[in-house]
């Protein structure tokens, strides 16, 4: 008797998947990735080329204060806020809903927190908890309607968005503000972190990524998976070390105007923001909650019948959107030093849509990552932050934040076209 060997024998077992279990080469990984652009799956490709775009642009006019490293810790601080809040909506829009009130959330939310303070005394933890714990109860209420009543997430939304701003002004009182004054608040967007710590957190952020990469790698190498080769694996890990390395180096630069303060170090925010994008990227992409939720956002009535509890994920993600707006109030709120009656209101909320559609979240739910709040949020505070340098009256950054939020939206609507003709 014939016997064939294994290796005789995969091509049969494996037959019409062969595709998903071959070994990329450098060439055949850079044309499947040609492939994926062509057919509508940019992913956050338009957010990353705009963002460089926009950085050699405002770098060419203002090469003097712009690139510089005080400016640079400013833009991070002024982009912690809305890539927070930011980073809630991405939840949402996932699942094809929206929450229009998430900005005056944030507003109420910190609004809590600075009457905890400021009235009760209490400290800074309980009043950043009864914050966030608001925050919670906000997202339970609007999703219950939403699922259990089964209101339009706009109606709902859009009556909170009106009530929230009452009860901000009803805490605070008219044309009055309550002072942030707690030492621990008030460092998230005031204090640097000290140099060596910078530098840890530098080295665990590079280890981190790179063995994470590493180990996705090895995973589907075990399994037989299509995986990138070796070589671009390690590049990717390289390039964004470096880029991390960087960072650091330009924020651990001494930019106080005075030569008697030192003025150094990675802001205490950034460390802040990367735990809480770091959260979410591994329940979106590590748990099965996660692959639940673009379940949902991709075929609700599929999911449905696959046995995934539908209403649970739509009520769950609108809790933690309404959560993640708390502690972008907190942070607005530390960054400020106050809470104002018309906290979160204003562009607050269109800036954050603005900032998850940019990064690459679809408007039709189920494509999107965490990193798009991040992106999204460097692009809308790079804006405002450049014109503001070169001295643009501030009619500009609304017609060119919103020209950059309409290019995005016609990409993302242009892709879902390319998607479908292509069967994806």
């Amino acid at each position: 008797m014939t016997t064939q060997s294994p290796a005789a024998e995969a091509p049969a077992e494996r037959g019409q998947f062969s595709a998903d279990v071959r070994e990329h080469t450098a060439a055949s990984a850079i044309q499947d990735y040609l492939v994926k652009i062509r057919s509508g799956d940019l992913g956050a490709l338009p957010a990353v080329l705009g963002l460089v775009a926009l950085f050699i642009l405002f770098s060419a006019l203002r090469p003097e204060t712009f690139p510089s490293p005080l400016n640079m810790a400013n833009l991070l601080l002024q982009a912690m806020s809305i890539t927070l809040l930011a980073l809630g909506l991405v939840f949402v829009l996932l699942i094809g809903e929206i929450d229009l009130s998430a900005g005056v959330a944030s507003g109420a939310s910190a609004a809590v927190m600075a009457t905890a303070l400021a009235d009760a005394g209490l400290p800074w933890f309980a009043a950043a908890a009864g914050a966030i714990l608001t925050g919670v109860v906000i997202g339970a209420a609007i999703g219950a309607m939403v699922v259990l009543v089964g209101i339009p997430s706009f109606v709902v939304s859009l009556a909170f968005f009106l009530g929230l701003q009452g009860i901000t002004l009803w805490l605070i009182g008219q044309g009055g503000s309550i002072p942030v004054r707690d030492e621990v608040i008030s460092a998230v967007a005031n204090e640097n972190l000290p140099l060596a710590a910078g530098w840890v957190l530098c080295a665990l952020c590079v280890l981190a990524y790179a063995g994470a990469v590493l180990y996705g790698w090895s995973r589907k190498r075990a399994g037989g998976l299509a995986r990138d080769p070796l070589p671009v694996v390690i590049g990717k890990a390289v390039a964004v070390g470096l880029l991390i390395i960087g960072a650091t180096a330009l924020l651990s630069v001494d930019r106080a105007p005075s030569p008697t303060v030192f003025l150094g170090g990675v802001p205490v925010g950034v460390p802040v923001v990367l735990a809480f994008l770091l959260a979410a990227g591994f329940v979106l992409t590590r748990t099965r909650f996660g692959r639940h939720i673009y379940a949902v956002g991709g075929n609700a009535e599929a999911a449905r019948r696959a046995g995934i509890n539908v209403a649970r994920v739509r009520f769950t993600m609108f809790v933690i959107c309404s959560g993640l707006a708390a502690v972008s109030g907190i942070v607005a709120a530390a960054r400020i030093g106050s809470v104002a009656p018309d906290a979160g209101g204003g562009n607050t909320l269109l800036y954050a849509v603005g900032a998850a559609v940019i990064g690459g979240v679809s408007l039709f739910g189920g494509r999107g990552r965490v990193v798009a709040a991040l992106l999204g949020g460097l692009v809308i505070s790079v804006i405002a932050n450049g014109l503001g340098l070169i001295g643009l009256p501030a009619f500009a950054n609304f017609l060119i934040t919103g020209g950059v939020l309409l290019v995005a939206a016609s990409v993302d609507a242009l892709a879902r076209r390319r998607r479908q003709a292509a069967g994806r």
